[in-house]
This record gives structure tokens, sequence and C-alpha cells, in this order.
């Protein structure tokens, strides 16, 4: 069974960096696609970034702009998000998700979540 499990959030000023990881704690990925995600307080849960996991490719969310890389280790094991120039508006819980086989094409109908990892940013 697919358990995610993000880690790597923390508190950090603006212009700093941070780098989170998303494993499963059952053992290796399969999945179609990963993706990272976050909900700021108040706010709807938004998209950051997605990688197509054999492909290796990723997109973004407008917002980024090209602050973020989203990766995984060869092992299949770790998805990241290298997260650069973190803003005060990157204040949030992140989480990942996994498209798994047969599971729709929308992020928002993915049924597999990890419990998230806060991120705060702030002087």
């Amino acid at each position: 069974q697919l358990q995610l499990v993000e880690s790597g959030g923390g508190s950090v000023q603006p212009g700093d960096s941070l780098k989170l990881s998303c494993t499963n704690s059952s053992g290796s990925l399969n999945p179609i696609r990963m993706g990272w995600f976050r909900q700021a307080p108040g706010k709807d849960r938004e998209f950051v970034a997605s990688l197509h996991w054999l492909r290796r490719s990723g997109n973004y969310a407008e917002f980024v702009g090209g602050r973020f890389t989203i990766s995984r280790d060869d092992a299949k094991t770790t998805m990241y998000l290298q997260m650069n120039n973190l803003r005060p508006d990157g204040t949030a819980v992140y989480y990942c998700a996994a498209r798994l086989p047969g599971s729709p094409t929308e992020w928002t109908e993915w049924s597999t979540w990890g419990q998230g990892t806060q991120v705060t940013v702030s002087a």
C-alpha cells in the first residue's frame, strides 16, 4: 500500500532555500505522475509542481517562476522539491500526492496523499 510521507519543511527567512522530500514508507514508488501541492491558511489547496515518473519531466505553477525544481532519485523511492528564493507567500503546508495507474488525470481527484509538511517563510 502506498503511504506517502513528506519531510524537510521548516521555518526560514525570505530568500532562503528548502528541499522537501516525499517517500513511500512501504517501499518504492511506481506512479504515473507525482506532484507537490500546498495549502496556505484560509486558502484552497493549489498545485505547485508535478513530475512524470518515468520521463522525469516536470511542470510548474506559474508562480514558481523558475525558483523550484521537482525531481526524483534513481531508485524511485523519493521525490523532491528544491525551493529557492522562498517568499513569505510560500508559507503553507506542502503535500505530495501520487497519480496511480487507473486514477483520474485531474490532481484534485487523486486519492493518495501525504500528511503534509509545514513551510514558514518570515523575516
